[in-house]
């Protein structure tokens, strides 16, 4: 069996990337590259890897490589992806896509003038639940969907006090960008992606800032967003997404749609990372509902979702369009909160 070979650069996230592309008979994690020569030895050294960098171009320079992850900081995902496609790499690039949708854009051209692929790493649409809840609505189960709402909040859960996460210049903007995008992906995704036509939103910083001083750190995004997308379509999406609020739960993730003939919800039990899905519907004048019990044959990671595609020359989900109408939301929802005023786009 031919192996697929693999590099990942950023070593933070990229653990969870190489532990998912291992799970493929296909996958050789042949290169690792991270700026931190102490976490490159520790994780190279747990994945037997040989070929270490601290410096991607030169990884990509010395590597014949398949297929490249790109798991950096926010503000670096435009740089390496097109470094990777200029050497021959399809790449899965961590969410969010980029800073901007016109980065966005120039990594999607980049893709298409290299003829690799771009996937981005949406990992919360890749769970058996998730995979069989998407089932569920491609059936019909609930005609027409016209409303839904999608939220990620923490009661105080800031990544990185001080470091890239915290920083506009490097992330980009706080929990919208670093939670919401998934929350955001997973509910356009169960949605079928409807064409947004515009945003509301509005953005606060009221508890992480004081955090922040007292603390001499540096905090210069948002510690709370909320908006509302209106599609072309009619229907609508309510976004909440938090890393500092005033609520009972440590950890609140839930994603809610509204259909004509049924509805659906997935949320987080026990302020954790463990989820439970329910389906809503009315069946012969009495209401219903139903519980989704995994596990769910023959769903898989992003990572081995991926390769399989490469593999076996089929098209792949969560593309790099699909990214980059999710950089053209958060873009608008963005300047919305900015401005005060609704966003077209």
């Amino acid at each position: 069996m031919k192996k697929i070979r693999i590099g990942i650069v950023g070593l933070g996230i990229g653990q969870h990337h190489a532990n998912g592309y291992l799970t493929h008979p296909s996958a050789e994690i042949v290169a690792l590259c991270d700026m931190n020569p102490d976490r490159l030895k520790t994780v190279a050294d747990n994945l037997n890897a040989a070929n270490r960098y601290t410096d991607y171009k030169e990884m990509l320079a010395k590597e014949k490589l398949d297929v490249l992850s790109v798991c950096t900081p926010n503000s670096v995902h435009k740089e390496v992806t097109v470094a990777g496609f200029k050497a021959g790499c399809h790449v899965l690039c961590e969410k969010p896509m980029a800073m901007s949708a016109d980065e966005a854009r120039e990594m999607l051209a980049a893709s298409k003038n290299a003829k690799k692929r771009l996937m981005i790493d949406f990992s919360y649409r890749f769970s058996e639940q998730s995979q069989a809840l998407k089932a569920q609505v491609e059936t019909g189960i609930l005609g027409d969907i016209y409303f839904a709402r999608t939220i990620w909040l923490r009661r105080r859960g800031i990544p990185g006090m001080g470091g890239w996460f915290t920083s506009k210049e490097l992330a980009g903007g706080g929990p919208l960008i670093d939670l919401g995008v998934h929350r955001l992906d997973l509910a356009l995704w169960l949605m079928g992606y409807p064409k947004p036509k515009w945003v509301l939103a509005g953005a606060y910083n009221h508890i992480a800032s004081k955090l922040a001083k007292q603390n001499g750190k540096e905090y210069t995004v948002e510690d709370m967003a909320v908006g509302m997308i209106r599609f072309e379509n009619g229907a609508t999406l309510e976004v909440e997404a938090s890393w500092a609020s005033n609520i009972k739960e440590n950890e609140l993730m839930e994603t809610r749609l509204l259909g004509t003939e049924g509805g659906l919800v997935q949320r987080n039990r026990n302020q954790g990372y463990d989820f439970e899905a329910e389906l809503f519907v009315e069946r012969a004048g009495c209401q219903f509902d139903m519980t989704l019990h995994p596990p769910v044959p023959g769903s898989h990671g992003a990572m081995y979702t991926f390769l399989e595609a490469i593999k076996t020359d089929t098209p792949h989900p969560a593309t790099g369009e699909e990214g980059l109408i999710v950089m053209e939301i958060l873009d608008a929802l963005y300047k919305s909160a900015e401005t005060g005023e609704p966003v077209k786009i």
